[in-house]
């Protein structure tokens, strides 16, 4: 016999907690993942090969220049040297710079390879060029001529005029450099030249004894072709990089894109069609997220399938239920004008009173059997002492009790048994049991209610026992159905809609519990019915957990 649900309302902040079915993995997942750790790898990959090109290229350039400049400060430093103690020298008692001599050995023992020295004396004036000393004539070719009489062009004037500041720039910077090497201190620097070109120069101060003469500048000028060319180095970097990028797209639309497009019209196609059901084999062999979301798209179709089927045959079932006292009660409102005396007109009144009370019944326990499941979901699992349920509930049925009544006794060995569900569901299966136990048990017995731990402290145990007729061994397991009745003789006709066990057996499934019948044999008789329950445990050294 079922009782009204007890409802409870959800608490808005508790999150929902996700169901994970056994056997497999968790939908969610905050670290392992395949498919992500796959496509985190492949734009790492291509990541870390243009920043590695880009990194050496940075360093490569830095250690160029330096090596450039300490080659050319040896070098420098050498020719300073040799000029300070060759003899080309003249003037007493003060030394100076011979720039004739000068001249003549920078002829015939400097050979510039892309390379330019200078000297200036003491004043920081120019005495030598070695573009002028040697057959070197560097340079850049001429515009092309215009018409005598015709004014230049703009584009020549724009060209004169930049050559122009250029020239300026680069002779002002090297006479910052010249004027601090005549302080004595060797200088190192990054420039740019008349044309523009960034050279590396190198100013070293030339002595005799300990008296500065002059100071040398030798510059190197073919550095911007050199790190051009190790910018056109990075260039297969950059295309490793783009073909990894290109692979790495195309395989996120092959593994990715292309079968959630699938399932997306798998699902759309359920839908249009109407279909129960759907189905992508090659995708539920995969063992990433693609396959986790293809299995759990067609276990939810199926669920949905089957709800809905378990919906139809509800129907379908409620519709027989409610025709039986409905045509009962149009049979006796159809009879009820030809009756003529008083006790007949009486006993057809006491029928359709019974009729409406049946189907009264009816009714409100097929309302609490629909909003089962949505009162399931919206209520928030806890822990709940299963000891003090029990006793409370027992507790009602003894303050309740009326002279004859069936008494309920409470056999709890075990204290503080706890298990993680909603009370009010779990109350009703208990309340639901009880009340069964009750109507078949004969005057002068009594129903227990056992509670005890079994299967090695992993779940609960409840024993609801009776000392009615039994059940027959055919129907241990049809009590459970829907609309099953088989009421012991002298049974009020209707008091009962067959929905009790099988609302018990659904929230206790729903609690990842199970439910069976069993008979009591003493003598070897049948003593009696029993409805086991068992439910998983709570462990409270992990809250939330189930052992």
């Amino acid at each position: 016999m079922a009782s009204a649900t007890a409802t409870a309302r959800a608490d808005p902040a508790a999150p929902r907690e996700g169901k994970v079915w056994p056997g497999r993995r968790p939908l969610i997942r905050f670290g392992g993942s395949r498919l992500g750790g796959f496509i985190l790898a492949l734009n790492l990959l291509s990541l870390l090969i243009l920043f590695g090109g880009a990194l050496a290229l940075n360093e490569w350039n830095r250690g160029l220049i330096q090596a450039r400049q300490e080659s050319l400060k040896a070098q420098a430093e050498l020719l300073g040297n040799v000029l300070g103690q060759l003899s080309i020298t003249k003037g007493e008692p003060t030394p100076e710079l011979d720039v004739q001599e000068a001249a003549r050995w920078l002829r015939d023992n400097f050979v510039p390879a892309g390379q330019r020295v200078r000297l200036y004396d003491i004043n920081g004036l120019p005495l030598i060029d070695s573009y002028q000393v040697t057959e070197n004539i560097p340079g850049q070719p001429l515009p092309p001529a215009h018409p005598a009489g015709t004014p230049p062009s703009s584009d020549l004037k724009d060209r004169l005029a930049r050559s122009a500041h250029q020239k300026d720039a680069a002779d002002r910077e090297v006479t910052a450099e010249v004027e601090r090497a005549l302080a004595g201190e060797p200088q190192t620097t990054v420039r740019r030249n008349e044309s523009g070109d960034r050279v590396v120069s190198v100013s070293i101060p030339i002595r005799h004894v300990r008296q500065v003469l002059g100071v040398m500048t030798l510059e190197a000028g073919n550095v911007d072709q050199i790190l051009s060319a190790q910018r056109r180095a990075l260039v297969p970097f950059a295309l490793v990089a783009l073909a990894v990028n290109l692979l790495a797209s195309l395989l996120l639309h092959l593994f990715v894109a292309r079968p959630i497009l699938r399932l997306s019209a798998a699902a759309d196609q359920v839908k249009l069609q109407r279909a129960r059901a759907i189905s992508l084999p090659d995708l539920e062999d995969r063992r990433d997220e693609i396959g986790d979301l293809a299995r759990s798209l067609e276990s939810m179709t199926d669920t949905l399938s089957t709800r809905m089927d378990a919906i139809e045959r509800f129907a379908a079932d409620v519709s027989h239920e409610i025709k039986n006292p409905l045509t009962s009660i149009r049979s006796a409102l159809e009879t009820l004008p030809l009756v003529k005396t008083d006790a007949h007109r009486e006993k057809l009144t006491a029928l359709l009173q019974q009729d409406v009370r049946r189907l009264d019944r009816l009714i409100t326990d097929i309302s609490n059997a629909s909003r089962l499941d949505a009162e399931l979901s919206r209520d928030r699992p806890r822990p709940i002492e299963l000891n003090q349920l029990l006793a409370d509930i027992v507790g009602v049925y003894d303050t309740t009790a009326k002279p004859g009544d069936v008494p309920v006794r409470l056999a709890a060995p075990v204290e503080g048994l706890q298990v993680m569900g909603r009370d009010g569901p779990l109350g009703q299966v208990f309340r639901n049991l009880i009340d069964n136990a009750r109507s078949f048990s004969p005057a002068g017995g009594e129903v227990r209610v056992v509670l005890d731990q079994v299967d090695g402290d992993r779940s609960v145990r409840v024993r609801v026992e009776d000392d009615g007729p039994g059940v027959p061994p055919d129907n241990l397991e049809t009590v459970f159905e829907r609309f099953y009745t088989s009421r012991p003789k002298g049974a009020a006709f209707g008091s009962n809609s067959g929905l009790g066990l099988s609302i018990v057996r659904q929230i206790v499934e729903a609690h990842g519990g199970r439910v069976w019948a069993e008979n009591r044999i003493e003598d070897g008789r049948v003593a009696g019915a029993v409805f086991e329950i068992n439910l998983p445990a709570f462990d409270p050294v992990t809250p939330g957990r189930r052992p």
